[in-house]
């Protein structure tokens, strides 16, 4: 499947082509944004040129606030590469999409290609509340195309096109040891502590998939152990003037099955929890994986 966005006016026309809006990091490397653009001979023979430009910026406060020329987003990632005329030192190896494209779209058609940095940040929407109104605050990817004289100046809106992109992580699981921690509780009045251990099946989880945890519970305590209660917990990290961490739990049960362990008694037993955004619709400031207009979405990948 083609993404494409045309603009087309009485002065002008260019097309971008893309193969894709997701861009994928697979930790070890990034899927590079490559495209094509088709431009209209007879508007660019005077000298006008042909610009492509990404961009990436942080948006941390609603746009109806932006007042006296503050605005609340911050660029993250800017690049911008000359389109048309092409450059003989900026041209890289095609891509097997781009050559496709070149191929049926004729002489008029140019290629473009950014590699982004290792460590650039992922498209992330943090989900705002009820009746909010504007762009969510979060990280967003932009491709623009446009037409102007000279890479100074400011394009007119009639000579741009635009598309919202994402970058999304996707890690491959890999061998590793189980995720393990273990811990105890003292009580006043007792001379032993009660002991819990907890494991993971895994150390990586995909969107939708099960989190099955493994419960040990030695009671050496002198106390009644009556229920359990886990929860799965989104930490993001939030760095405006200072860092700030945000928690927010997206998945929890309380079991009473095996209740209680009393004294000198111990539990072992499997619970399975299972995060999903449908049951998280309602909690403003949960970090989600970046979204393309009203498209749905997961909760926000780890990074790294």
């Amino acid at each position: 499947m083609l993404f494409t966005h045309q603009l087309t006016s009485f002065f002008t026309q260019i097309t971008t082509y893309l193969g894709k809006r997701d861009f994928i990091d697979h930790v070890k490397h990034i899927d590079p944004i490559d495209g094509v653009v088709l431009v209209d001979p007879e508007y660019v023979k005077d000298g006008k040129k042909v610009f492509a430009h990404v961009l990436a910026a942080f948006r941390y406060g609603r746009e109806d606030l932006d007042v006296l020329g503050l605005t609340f987003r911050k660029d993250l990632f800017l690049a911008t590469v000359q389109v048309y005329p092409p450059k003989t030192d900026d041209q890289k190896a095609l891509t097997r999409l781009q050559e496709r494209l070149l191929k049926k779209l004729g002489s008029n058609a140019y290629p473009f290609k950014f590699e982004l940095p290792p460590g650039s940040p992922s498209s992330v929407t943090l989900q705002p509340a009820p009746g909010d109104t504007g762009k969510p605050c979060g990280v967003d990817y932009e491709l623009k195309t446009y037409v102007a004289e000279s890479l100074e100046e400011k394009p007119h809106k009639r000579d741009t096109v635009r598309l919202a992109i994402r970058k999304l992580t996707y890690a491959t699981e890999q061998p590793q040891p189980q995720p393990f921690s273990e811990g105890e509780k003292d009580f006043m009045m007792s001379q032993h502590p009660l002991h819990v251990e907890a494991s993971l099946d895994k150390g990586l989880y995909y969107h939708g998939e099960t989190i099955a945890v493994n419960v040990i519970i030695s009671n050496r305590s002198s106390r009644n152990c009556k229920k359990i209660k886990i929860t799965v917990r989104q930490f993001a990290d939030i760095c405006l003037f200072s860092t700030a961490q945000y928690k927010c739990p997206v998945a929890s049960l309380e079991s009473e099955d095996g209740f209680p362990v009393h004294p000198s008694g111990t539990l072992t037993k499997v619970y399975c929890l299972t995060p999903l955004l449908g049951e998280n619709r309602d909690k403003r400031g949960l970090a989600l994986d970046g979204k393309l207009k009203h498209e749905d979405t997961n909760l926000a990948s780890s990074t790294m």
